[in-house]
């Protein structure tokens, strides 16, 4: 499998990568020996970077990837998890539903700051295992996740500090890049201008149907020589399954609105006698500045799957096609869209 630069950095990765949200049984149960199945799948596939956060399974999902990773040579993959969640242990009877079936017993405390990441990364070691992880994700700071309000003491924490806490594990060679993993555009911006960033993980909002990184984050992206590493890039499924009965769109029910326009998206596909799925999955590498996509899936025959639609190939005037009934996300409001 083709490879691409991250950043200015010299860490390279596989142009389709590992995302392991369901091996923490994001929505439905996810075993062990599946887990480790799908992970096998992904590797036989070839895909050599493979990411991963605390916050999936609460630390199941680093457990998992872990013991899968261990006995792989360590020049051969490049691993990313993430930071600003601690996670702490409670009860059986207290742990929140985040999402994740059968997690581990622990409940998730937010910290942005220079010690908070820190300790976050020295915990990541302990779960997975292994002796080097090769990049580092913020995760969820912005709007989306936690509201003006309290998004405000969380950037001022990462901006005052947590930053120089991942400039440091980068000079020490603790980690090889550094970035955020999050779900909007605004958040992206507003560090940009004030850090320079390798790398951003950015779920939903660079698909064929969801075009807000296009106007201001793709070019500052460019200009800072910031890469970008897509997640969600179905849009939670919409893109996968088509405007189906129960379709998702953003993690939530699609609207009647999202359902036509992904209808129209769907008749163009079946105009190239392809699933809608392939375009999908392959439209984010038409640009430069994107050095991955993450796929996701609990179960091996996924995997498989999603790997079959990379064969088809598509051109800038197929992927055009579908420019008509894009979408850009509306603007966040003070309250947080998904917790």
């Amino acid at each position: 499998m083709q490879t691409r630069r991250i950043g200015r950095t010299d860490l390279s990765v596989t142009e389709f990568s590992f995302g392991a949200a369901g091996l923490g049984g994001l929505y439905r149960e996810c075993t062990r020996d599946s887990a480790i199945a799908t992970l096998d799948a992904a590797w036989q596939s070839g895909m050599r970077y493979f990411d991963v956060a605390p916050f999936y399974g609460l630390g199941l999902a680093e457990r998992r990837v872990g013991d899968f990773l261990r006995d792989k040579p360590r020049d051969q993959f490049v691993l990313s998890t993430k930071v600003g969640r601690l996670l702490h242990p409670v009860p059986e009877d207290k742990v929140p539903d985040y999402s994740y079936v059968n997690p581990l017993n622990f409940d998730v405390t937010y910290d942005y700051s220079y010690d908070g990441i820190m300790r976050s990364v020295e915990f990541s070691y302990a779960r997975l295992g292994l002796n080097r992880i090769d990049i580092l994700y913020v995760h969820d700071i912005g709007v989306y996740t936690h509201g003006a309000a309290r998004n405000a003491v969380y950037l001022r924490q990462l901006l005052e500090g947590g930053l120089k806490a991942l400039e440091a594990l980068k000079s020490s060679g603790t980690i090889a890049a550094y970035g955020l993993g999050v779900n909007e555009v605004p958040v992206c911006l507003d560090v940009l201008r004030e850090a320079n960033l390798d790398c951003i993980l950015l779920a939903g909002r660079y698909t064929l149907l969801d075009r807000s990184a296009v106007a201001e984050l793709l070019p500052l992206c460019e200009k800072k020589q910031t890469s970008i590493v897509v997640g969600g890039v179905f849009n939670s499924g919409i893109l996968a399954t088509g405007p189906v009965d129960g379709a998702r769109f953003d993690y939530m029910p699609a609207t009647e609105d999202i359902r036509q326009k992904v209808a129209a998206m769907d008749a163009v596909a079946r105009g190239m006698d392809v699933p809608l799925a392939a375009p999908a999955m392959q439209f984010p590498l038409a640009s430069q500045q994107v050095a991955s996509v993450l796929l996701g899936t609990a179960k091996p025959q996924s995997l498989a799957r999603n790997m079959a639609l990379a064969e088809h190939r598509f051109s800038a005037a197929d992927f055009a096609a579908f420019e008509p009934f894009t979408l850009v996300a509306p603007e966040l409001g003070d309250e947080p869209v998904r917790v």
